[in-house]
């Protein structure tokens, strides 16, 4: 691969350049956030429509198989072609899938094209955040990151509250139209604002085997979860079958880490204690975080008897403290030595906040429902601006891709692992308990679950090593 076809990644880029390469990606990691949420509150004028309620669970699911199994391979692919072809990509199947799920006929085409969003889908986040790496050095990149933050739980609050509108007040598949409009914005502005993105790619291969490996593992895990307990019992055939399947799967892909000539994941990354530690700060942290903005509106809805549309607009204190204390911690982690300090304060914070949740999770009030959303959002903003800074700190420019796919796999696997947990909890209460107290315990339970994932977090960022922030590129 011939170097002198990059641009020079030493060349400082101007603020202006910066923001256009900032803009060319805010849209489609809004896209790819929104797609996570949009669906909560319109499944079940979804599942009248098409007259079939079961198989409403994978809508959702599929989505989340598809794009968790292909995250670590954009940012493989990334590092080895470049950050703005594999975005364009991406882009492209998402439309696919989009035209698919909008035209969309019966259940089992929907889910067809909730399968084709997710292979998009799961390029879009991750890619914006790798290009953030290649924008400004970590003491420098904070500030930017606040742009993608704000972008990112912005699309994710805002996506009940638009698909719950859409399915009240329009029809359900506007959800799927109105993404093409976005995809193709999204097109132009990634042609247009990452000409100028500095190239540090070097010469690699992926690891074919690997990613095979990698991707059939995660597929089996997943089905596992979330057929297990719904459609099959734990005990059955195709479930032990499934969960062996991944098991084994997964020991031969680390086999494959450890023998192959470049694997899919660096063994240097998987050595490195701030990259882990980081990677659990960023997993266990968002995983809480994303199973909260899927199953508050349902608890919003069944608990405390809002319609679609305002279980969608009490989330939104959620939305904008989540980019406030983003914000903020974007601009303290560029400003001072111990960055640490904040996101811990504010993670103790929220994980109060979960547990007050829990604790007045029958008798709660719309009050105090909105006062626990405000220092929740507050409080967990910082964690995000840190760990993506971090982990870009502590890796090579040329393995942004890799190391950025790895945390966002992580994520995305644990938070769907989160989600099956959370269904099973609110699902287990339906069986055990009368309809007057099965939303209250349930929700209790999952409440605690969030705690408890947000409290192992704060645990990884105490025994985080506060290496000062990088002035350039190495």
């Amino acid at each position: 691969m011939d170097a002198s076809v990059y641009a020079n990644p030493e060349r400082r880029l101007t603020h202006r350049e910066t923001m256009l390469i900032v803009a060319g990606v805010l849209v489609p990691v809004f896209m790819g956030s929104i797609d996570q949420t949009v669906l909560a509150t319109a499944l079940p004028t979804i599942g009248r429509d098409l007259n079939d309620m079961q198989s409403l669970p994978w809508l959702v699911t599929t989505y989340l198989i598809a794009s968790t199994a292909v995250t670590p391979l954009y940012g493989k692919l990334a590092d080895i072609h470049g950050r703005r072809s594999v975005l364009m990509v991406a882009i492209l199947v998402y439309m696919a899938g989009s035209l698919t799920c909008a035209l969309a006929p019966n259940m089992a085409t929907l889910i067809l094209g909730r399968a084709l969003h997710g292979l998009g889908g799961g390029g879009l986040t991750s890619t914006g955040v790798i290009v953030l790496g290649d924008i400004a050095p970590p003491k420098q990149r904070a500030r930017y990151y606040a742009y993608f933050s704000m972008a990112y739980t912005t699309a994710g609050a805002f996506g009940p509250l638009l698909g719950g509108s859409i399915a009240e007040h329009l029809h359900w598949s506007m959800i799927f139209w109105f993404n093409l409009p976005l995809g193709i914005i999204a097109l132009i502005l990634v042609s247009t604002c990452l000409g100028k993105l500095p190239r540090r790619e070097r010469p690699h291969k992926l690891d074919v085997l690997g990613a095979v490996l990698i991707v059939t593992s995660t597929v089996s895990l997943m089905l596992a979860l979330n057929l297990g307990g719904v459609r099959l019992a734990w005990t059955s055939a195709p479930i032990l079958t499934l969960g062996v399947a991944a098991v084994v799967i997964c020991a031969l892909f680390v086999w494959r880490l450890m023998t192959a000539p470049e694997p899919l994941i660096p063994l240097t990354l998987l050595k490195n204690p701030t990259a882990r530690l980081t990677v659990a700060i960023n997993t266990c942290g968002w995983g809480a975080i994303i199973g909260l903005n899927i199953f508050l509106p349902m608890y919003l809805q069944t608990v405390m008897g809002l319609s679609a549309t305002s279980a969608g607009l009490s989330l939104m204190m959620l939305m904008f403290t989540l980019n406030a204390g983003a914000g903020l911690g974007a601009v303290v982690i560029g400003r001072v030595r111990h960055y640490k300090t904040l996101p811990t304060i504010g993670l103790v914070l929220t994980i109060a906040s979960v547990l007050t949740l829990a604790w007045h999770a029958d008798t709660m009030t719309p009050l105090l429902f909105q006062a626990l959303l405000f220092l929740i959002g507050i409080g967990f903003g910082p964690i995000a601006p840190l760990s993506t800074v971090v982990m870009q700190n502590s890796v090579a420019a040329h393995q942004f891709g890799t190391a950025v796919g790895m945390m966002n796999f992580s994520r995305m696997l644990y938070s769907t692992l989160m989600v099956a947990g959370f269904g099973a909890i609110v699902a287990g209460g339906v069986t055990t308990l009368a309809p007057a107290q099965l939303a209250p315990s349930g929700f209790r339970w999952v409440f605690l679950a969030a705690a408890l994932s947000m409290t192992v977090a704060l645990v990884a960022v105490l025994r985080l090593e506060e290496k000062p922030l990088q002035t350039e590129h190495e």
